[in-house]
C-alpha cells in the first residue's frame, strides 16, 4: 500500500477503504511534524497537536481535495493554516520554566547550547508569517524552490526573496543580542 501514489490512495479512500488514511499519515507525519515543530517555536506537543487536527480535518474534508495528484501540497495547506491558527490561539500564553544552575561543565554546555536554541526560535517566530514558512522549508525541510513554489502556490522568485530577507532579519535579529 505504501508504494502507491497519494493520488490512488485518495481515490481509494473516498471509495470507502478508509482504513488507507492511515497511509498518507504515516507518508507525511514526520516531514510535516519538523515543519510544525519548526513553525511552533519548538513546541513539540503543540506542533503534535496541530498536526493531528489537520490531519482530522484533511480527512474529513478529503473529498474537497480537488486535485488528487496534489495531496500533499493541499494537505501541507490544511497543516500550514493549522499552525497559524495554533499560534494564534496561544498568543500571550508566556512560559515561565526555569532553568537550575548547573554544576558541571557538562551540564553547562547544555544550557547553552539550549539557550542559544531557544535564541533562534525566538528570533524565528518574530518574522512574518511568510518569511518563517519559507526559511523552515528551505533551511529546515531541504525543500527545492520548485518544490516549495509547488506546495505554496508562489512564484520560485518570490519565495527567494522570503528566504533572503527571512535569512537578514535572523542574522540581524540575533547579532542584537550578542
Amino acid at each position: 500500500m505504501g508504494s502507491q501514489s497519494d493520488a490512488v490512495l485518495v481515490h481509494r479512500i473516498l471509495d470507502g477503504q478508509v482504513e488507507l488514511f492511515q497511509v498518507l499519515v504515516e507518508r507525511y507525519r514526520s516531514e510535516f511534524g519538523r515543519y510544525a515543530t519548526a513553525m511552533l517555536g519548538g513546541d513539540t506537543d503543540d506542533a503534535a497537536d496541530a498536526l493531528q487536527e489537520a490531519f482530522i480535518r484533511a480527512y474529513r474534508s478529503l473529498a474537497a481535495c480537488r486535485d488528487p495528484e496534489r495531496f500533499k501540497a493541499w494537505l501541507f495547506r490544511i497543516v500550514s493554516n493549522q499552525c497559524h491558527n495554533t499560534r494564534r490561539a496561544r498568543r500571550g500564553h508566556v512560559s515561565l520554566d526555569r532553568v537550575e544552575e548547573p554544576e558541571d561543565t557538562a551540564a553547562r554546555q547544555r544550557v547553552e547550547d539550549c539557550e542559544a536554541g531557544q535564541m533562534i526560535e525566538e528570533a524565528l517566530q518574530q518574522l512574518t508569517a511568510e518569511q518563517r514558512e519559507a526559511f523552515v522549508l528551505k533551511h529546515v525541510e531541504g525543500y527545492s524552490y520548485a518544490e516549495m513554489a509547488g506546495l505554496l502556490h508562489v512564484g520560485e522568485d518570490a519565495l527567494k526573496m522570503r528566504v533572503h530577507r527571512a535569512r537578514d532579519e535572523l542574522r540581524r535579529k540575533l547579532e542584537g543580542l550578542r
